[in-house]
């Protein structure tokens, strides 16, 4: 029995001294790995958090270079000149030299330049937005103002206080918006053709004005260029600050002058605004939208290119309002 039990104790001691010897190799072997499982999320955090300070330093590199763009475009538009801020309905037909204004009405930004006399000598905008009247406080009138800048020489009666930029179009009041203009040509002539164009465009983009004056002293231009895009189109409008139906009536004074001198003019006929054509032929320029039955007409009257052919060879489909 003594036997028995020592041997049974034996049999014990040995299992349990197995176990032990066992436990801890499991035990660690399971401690390894959750280590390892542990030091791979770390790593995909270190490795997520890495990537996200890097994604958000291209985008601020980006928006830096971006802002730095932006920057040098302005500088570039504002070299030489000092930037004012000058009131929209200001009636003070004075000008600072050698100054930028934006002459946009709200958030538009229309930028006007003076030379250093003090004449307004370029207008600039990235887009024209057409006048609001339904949430902008506009007038019985469809003005802004009431009044516009009395700018020297539009105390002449054949003188308009004239927008370079138009109200429908978005522009103010002061005088750096404002030259004296022939009223006939701001109300009936070319300034008016021009701005109907681009409202009924619904606008334009890449405005450019250049007004150019016979002298440093006067306040008064003599030409005025505009350039601008419609649908992908750039247009060209160049004209004088004159009276329109003077200038046609010069030239139909001219045309008689030349066919009573010529023996040769059967298919030559006059029409009401005094200017020649001949029956079937039409007139056009390559990025208008319309045909004119008279090469005389005051919207072909400063067009570098004036075509002319039947109305089929011209694309056109829509007659001047003017001449036709």
């Amino acid at each position: 029995m003594k036997k028995f039990l020592s041997s049974l104790i034996g049999i014990l001691f040995a299992v349990l001294i197995f176990g032990m010897t066992m436990m801890p190799k499991d035990t660690k072997n399971q401690q390894n790995i959750a280590s390892n499982k542990i030091e791979a999320k770390e790593e995909k955090k270190i490795e997520e958090t890495s990537i996200d300070e890097s994604t958000e330093a291209d985008k601020e590199t980006a928006s830096n270079s971006k802002k730095e763009t932006s920057a040098v475009i302005t500088e570039d538009i504002f070299s030489g000149y000092k930037l004012i801020v000058v009131d929209g309905g200001n009636l003070s037909g004075h000008r600072e030299p050698n100054v930028v204004v934006d002459i946009g009405f709200g958030d538009r930004e229309y930028y006007a330049f003076t030379n250093e006399y003090g004449q307004l000598v370029k207008v600039v905008a990235k887009e024209i937005i057409l006048q609001d009247d339904s949430t902008e406080p506009v007038n019985s009138s469809g003005r802004y103002y009431q009044d516009e800048a009395k700018v020297p020489g539009v105390e002449s009666r054949t003188l308009d206080e004239g927008h370079v930029i138009a109200d429908s179009l978005g522009g103010v009041s002061n005088a750096y918006n404002i030259t004296p203009q022939n009223s006939i040509l701001n109300r009936h002539g070319d300034q008016a053709y021009m701005e109907k164009v681009i409202r009924d465009a619904g606008g334009c983009t890449e405005f450019v004005a250049i007004i150019t004056y016979p002298d440093t002293i006067t306040q008064i231009p003599s030409h005025y260029s505009y350039t601008y895009t419609i649908n992908g189109n750039v247009i060209n409008d160049e004209f004088d600050n004159v009276n329109p139906d003077e200038y046609n009536a010069s030239l139909e004074t001219n045309t008689s002058t030349n066919n009573s001198n010529s023996s040769n003019n059967t298919n030559t006929t006059i029409n009401n605004s005094g200017s020649t054509s001949s029956p079937g032929k039409v007139y056009w320029t390559p990025n208008g939208n319309s045909y004119h039955t008279t090469k005389g007409c005051s919207t072909l009257s400063r067009s570098k290119t004036i075509l002319e052919g039947t109305i089929q060879e011209s694309g056109k489909n829509d007659p001047c309002d003017r001449c036709h």
